[in-house]
Parts: structure tokens; sequence; C-alpha cells
């Protein structure tokens, strides 16, 4: 980000001063005024020679950091107005637990539906159907819109390193790869696949449950979807 704010700046600078007319000269001492500078174009660069600006603007625009790039991707998540989401799980005390799949609208309403039933979460209140019947129960305040909250992020992007892992393919499209490993709340290490848009597709979790290894694997599509609604069950 900086390097790129840097660039910016510079080429702005280099502009400005290469349209910046110059100072009048002063005329000598007997009062003429040297004579008027050749109008004949300046040498350019020889053909495949990149000019100084351009060779400035390269060294300080490399390719994006991989901690910057999950950063503005984070952001860019936060901002979707909605998507749809599949979680698979493997592994584990009773090995494949099935799988999920998520709608989300903003700013705070979900829709899971898993093997075991329906939950419907609007804000803080949970509403959970199962097996013909619907349940209406209050959540701790901030369960799940903690995650969105800027500040929460900012903790846990503070011990966060990133490792960038070349390129892939998620569903037939062109998408990065990208180790990163968080210390908030807790050391945990997630794969992920950034889209062209620096969205995530697919995110990958390895976590322990009662001394054993599940791995969640969530793809994400539909960003900004306006037929996703999710309303409370009537």
């Amino acid at each position: 980000m900086i390097s790129r704010a840097l660039t910016l700046s510079l080429i702005a600078a280099c502009a400005l001063a290469a349209c910046k007319p110059a100072t009048p000269p002063a005329s000598d001492a007997t009062g003429a005024s040297p004579a008027a500078p050749s109008t004949a174009p300046s040498a350019a660069p020889p053909a495949g020679k990149p000019s100084t600006l351009a060779r400035i603007a390269g060294d300080l625009n490399p390719l994006p950091d991989p901690r910057d790039a999950i950063k503005a991707s984070m952001d860019r998540f936060v901002a979707v107005r909605s998507y749809h989401a599949t979680m698979d799980f493997e592994g584990g005390p009773g090995g494949m637990m099935g799988r999920h799949e998520i709608d989300f609208v903003a700013p705070d309403r979900f829709r899971m539906q898993t093997p075991m039933g329906t939950q419907i979460i609007i804000g803080d209140t949970m509403y959970m159907h199962v097996q013909g019947r619907t349940m209406k129960m209050p959540m701790p305040k901030g369960t799940l819109t903690q995650w969105r909250d800027p500040a929460k992020l900012a903790q846990s992007e503070a011990g966060m390193t990133v490792q960038a892992q070349g390129s892939d393919t998620i569903d037939g499209a062109p998408a990065r790869k990208y180790l990163v490993h968080h210390e908030q709340p807790r050391p945990t290490d997630v794969t992920m696949w950034l889209n062209g848009d620096g969205l995530p597709v697919r995110i990958q979790v390895a976590s322990l449950m009662q001394g054993k290894t599940v791995t969640s694997t969530t793809n994400y599509s539909r960003f900004n979807d306006p037929t996703i609604q999710v309303e409370p069950p009537q």
C-alpha cells in the first residue's frame, strides 16, 4: 500500500515538475535576452529501454505484499452486502460432519442449513427449526457480528503473517493462494484463495476437536447478489 502511494506521489510530482513553466531567464549585462532555447525534441530512450520515470515506478511498485493483499481482502469481504457459502468438514471424533449451507445479508442476517436442521440469525436472535418445530432464543451479543467489527479485525491482524503460494484455480477460475498464520485469538493456520477482485473464494482451516484434526473448507460465491434474502420464520 505504501509503495503504491509513494509511486503515485512521485509520478504526480514528476509530472508537475515537467509541466511547470521554467522561470524566465534574466537579461545579460547588455540588456539583451539570451537566445531562445532550441525546440528540437530531446532524444528518446533507446528502443526497448524504459524511461527513467518508468524504472523508478517499477522499483517502487513491486508485486503486492502478501500481508497487504490479505488485509485488503478482509476489508473487501466485510464490505460485501451478501454472499452464499458452503462449509464442508472432514475428520474430527465422528469423521465427516456433513455440509453446511450459509446465506448472509448485511449487516447481521444469516441462514445456516445443516444436517441437523436450519438456523436463522437476525442480529442477536437465533431461530432454530428442528424436526418441524421452530424455537427462538437469544444469543450473546455480538456472537457473529463481532467479526465484522473493524477493531476485532485489527486485533486478528496484529500477529498475522502471510506467505504467498502462487496461482491456483477454483471452480475453473484463476485465484491466488496464501497461507495465513494468526496468533489472535489463538494460533491458527488458514489457507486462503482470492479471486481477481481480491475477495476470498475458498478458506481452509485445520483445527483440533477432542484431540482429532478437523479440516473445514468454505467456498464463497454470489457476492452482492440482491436475490439472497434472509427473513425470520413466520
